[in-house]
């Protein structure tokens, strides 16, 4: 089934990757429902084999764990409701960087693709999820890893307006600057996407290492609180200023930053789930999605625009995998190749 871009808004996403929050496109031509319970069914060979997402009104969708389905737009997600815990959650793959971004379509800026079905249960009584103990926030980041992350000399909202006064004229500083200079709320998602998107547009675009560092800084310090949703916009800003720190030749900090991205790796306290979870990870860093099928197709089609966004997002993939060390595939002498073509790309 094609949704039209005209009606409604979806981006595809791994089975793997779908957590509570999320809205997913049922079969039909109906909106995104929300999901509000997740649970993991594995094979006889103790494999994870089938997702059961529960469904805002209780209905129930089983979709085999290598799948990607149709999800919408996180902007449906309210800013100021904390998205409930999975009870047993599906193991995610890693990269967060690499979800396609609100409002781009999954073929790079051109007609979308064919989303891939799901099967239909039945609705059943909604239950009321629980808080597993294996996602309870974790501990916040050590004394030592702060002491690296330089003590702001102003409130978070001047440190964005000194970002903005450096920088006039520009658009996509001012508009996001605007927004936050009224009030930065931590627990607002779309706050900190913007506090993230401004740390990137400093730095790639206007090629501002310090401000960029000093707005990153305000998400880096927030320790991991289950929420993914939230902790994306904090992954990207780590993973950006780590790669800024390496570029500015301060190492230790640089590796504060990592230390503080990987902090979620080892919430898990359940053996079995924390292998699994790992094996899911590191899959995940070995086969990321870097949207060469994406960015070839805007080149052949002359979309720059379209180009630039799909390069963009390979940029936060690989920016993630080097702040995770490389992976089985990617070394880190090709990733910083790598991250230095984007960028050229990207700022041209």
């Amino acid at each position: 089934m094609t949704h039209s871009p005209a009606d409604q808004q979806y981006r595809e996403k791994q089975a793997g990757a779908l957590h509570i929050g999320d809205f997913l496109f049922l079969p039909g031509d109906g909106p995104a429902e929300e999901i509000t319970h997740i649970e993991l069914e594995h094979d006889d060979f103790g494999v994870p084999a089938l997702i059961l997402a529960t469904m805002l009104d209780g209905g129930k969708v089983r979709i085999a764990i290598g799948s990607s389905v149709p999800v919408g737009e996180a902007a449906n997600v309210p800013d100021d409701v904390d998205t409930l815990a999975e009870e047993d959650p599906a193991p995610t793959a890693e990269p967060g960087p690499g979800d396609a971004p609100d409002g781009v379509t999954s073929d790079g800026g051109d007609a979308p693709g064919e989303a891939v079905p799901a099967v239909v249960v039945p609705p059943l009584p909604t239950v009321a999820p629980t808080v597993s103990a294996s996602i309870m926030p974790s501990t916040a980041p050590s004394p030592e890893q702060l002491a690296l992350i330089p003590e702001p000399t102003a409130p978070p909202e001047g440190v964005v307006a000194a970002a903005a006064e450096a920088h006039p004229g520009r658009n996509g500083v001012a508009v996001l600057s605007e927004r936050l200079v009224k009030g930065i709320n931590t627990k607002s998602g779309s706050c900190l996407r913007d506090l993230s998107d401004l740390a990137h547009d400093l730095f790639i675009a206007l090629r501002d290492p310090d401000r960029a560092l000093a707005v990153a800084d305000i998400l880096n310090v927030l320790p991991y609180d289950g929420n993914r949703d939230r902790w994306m916009s904090v992954e990207r800003s780590l993973a950006l200023s780590s790669f800024i720190c390496r570029e500015l030749g301060q190492t230790d900090r640089a590796e504060a930053y990592d230390q503080l991205l990987q902090a979620p790796d080892t919430v898990e306290t359940d053996p079995f789930k924390a292998r699994m979870a790992a094996k899911v990870r590191q899959r995940g860093l070995n086969e990321p999605n870097l949207y060469d099928k994406e960015i070839f197709r805007s080149i052949d089609n002359g979309n720059r625009d379209a180009e630039r966004e799909w390069r963009l997002l390979r940029l936060e993939t690989l920016l993630f995998l080097r702040s995770h060390g490389g992976s089985n595939t990617l070394s880190l002498g090709e990733l910083d190749q790598r991250i230095a073509n984007e960028l050229e790309a990207v700022r041209a």
